[in-house]
């Protein structure tokens, strides 16, 4: 293969990954704001109820479940938990914010 078919063999390639990576990220963007929808809703429902802002039961068995669908995934648990973690940081910040209203 030529250098130039083969620069444009790397491009293309490069191209139609690039793209997948970008239906992805949109999906992943359209999952979190699905999921954060429902955390509002249960952000309402402790408030109504004086529940606390934070479950650390429930977050412990989130953590390990997420590890374990990462792990069968061939994805690090440990990323799939530091994301864990800053996606509960962000739920318990917003029911704490619902609590206050």
């Amino acid at each position: 293969m030529s250098d130039s078919a083969n620069d444009e063999f790397v491009s293309a390639e490069l191209g139609r990954l690039r793209d997948s990576i970008d239906n992805i990220d949109a999906a992943v963007i359209h999952m979190l704001a699905e999921r954060f929808k429902c955390t509002q809703q249960v952000g309402h429902l402790k408030a109504a109820h004086k529940l606390p802002p934070a479950d650390p039961a429930r977050e412990a068995r989130q953590i390990t479940r997420l590890r374990e669908l990462a792990e069968n995934a061939k994805l690090d648990p440990a990323f799939a938990e530091k994301f864990l973690n800053f996606i509960i940081a962000e739920v318990i910040r917003h029911h704490e914010t619902i609590a206050r209203a």
